[in-house]
């Protein structure tokens, strides 16, 4: 019997149109478009605008793309998982609220947190339910609006981050196709560098909390770089060592949009060439768990069926990781 995998059949993305340059930054905070190009690769990020629009707006809008391109009925989903540090709500489940505006009645949900890493930790949960036999269509965003907790007066975050979605169809296959292998690691030491201190149970919000300026993230970059620049190589040059495959046989490499150097220093650890490294970080910015599926959404016409794609990402917490990907259809028109 032919063992079940789960395939990536489609992909679906959300941006908002508000584009904030690095020239608008200028004016808003002590920087310069030269030394945010320099240092992070960022030209420009998406902003989501509005009053009580939160994440889901953005997801609900790329859920929908991807049931239109996959002509998938949402009432036949089976489960939608949520990859998400900026959630609507603690609770219920932005996945559930996702769930509702797009139709798909049938389908249970759960939010998951892994800070930049989660589209991994979230695609490598839904493959498992496809393993099981038991599901057959699950649906895996990675969704952000980091504008929600960036401070705009601190130069170190709000120059790095965007708002985004994206999203994958998983369905079983029988083929040499889908999710192959994964990696996934963590290090709860990291809280320390990159974090976001109050909101959850341990610092309630409070006057003196939002006084403080605790509900934004913080990060201590020359750390968070250290450790980003050697684990993300390593478990993508792992990933490929496990599974016997050189820099040839890698059709693309698609890496979380954290930081252009972090970026080139894992395409350099493994071995592969510029043109094979899928990057849009200049004009989105880091989307934290969207970065991948947004690869993905940008570069779908020019992937293949087979094609070996490596999936790496390095976040918050910290958390890590790398899948092993062959692409499982070729471009739709």
């Amino acid at each position: 019997m032919s063992k079940i995998r789960a395939a990536i059949t489609g992909v679906g993305g959300y941006v908002p149109d508000y584009v904030l340059t690095n020239k608008e930054l200028e004016t808003m905070v002590d920087t310069t478009d030269e030394w945010i190009t320099t240092r992070t690769g960022v030209k420009e990020r998406r902003i989501l605008k509005g009053e009580n629009k939160g994440v889901s707006v953005m997801a609900i809008e790329a859920v929908k793309q991807l049931l239109d391109r996959t002509g998938t009925d949402p009432r036949e989903v089976d489960l939608i998982i949520f990859a998400t540090v900026t959630p609507d709500m603690v609770f219920p489940a932005t996945a559930n609220v996702v769930s509702a505006a797009v139709g798909a009645v049938n389908a249970f949900g759960f939010d998951l947190s892994a800070a930049c890493s989660g589209f991994l930790y979230a695609l490598v949960t839904g493959a498992r339910f496809i393993e099981s036999g038991q599901h057959k269509k699950v649906i895996v965003i990675g969704a952000d609006k980091m504008s929600s907790i960036l401070d705009y007066t601190d130069r170190t975050t709000c120059i790095i981050f965007g708002d985004g979605a994206g999203c994958v169809l998983l369905e079983p296959t029988a083929e040499e196709v889908g999710v192959m292998d994964a990696i996934l690691r963590s290090d709860g030491t990291g809280e320390a560098f990159l974090h976001m201190k109050a909101g959850g149970s341990r610092i309630p919000a409070s006057h003196e909390s939002v006084d403080q300026r605790l509900h934004f993230i913080r990060q201590e970059g020359s750390a968070v770089f250290k450790f980003a620049v050697t684990n993300m190589a390593e478990v993508a040059a792992e990933i490929m060592e496990r599974n016997h495959l050189t820099g040839q046989d890698v059709a693309w490499l698609a890496p979380h949009q954290a930081n252009k150097r972090i970026i080139d220093a894992t395409a350099n650890r493994m071995g592969l060439a510029e043109e094979k490294v899928m990057m849009n970080i200049a004009k989105y910015g880091n989307t934290t768990a969207a970065t991948i599926p947004l690869l993905l959404w940008d570069y779908e016409q020019q992937l293949h069926k087979g094609d070996i794609i490596i999936l790496a990402a390095f976040g918050g917490g910290f958390t890590w990781g790398s899948v092993y990907v062959k692409w499982a259809y070729n471009p739709k028109p």
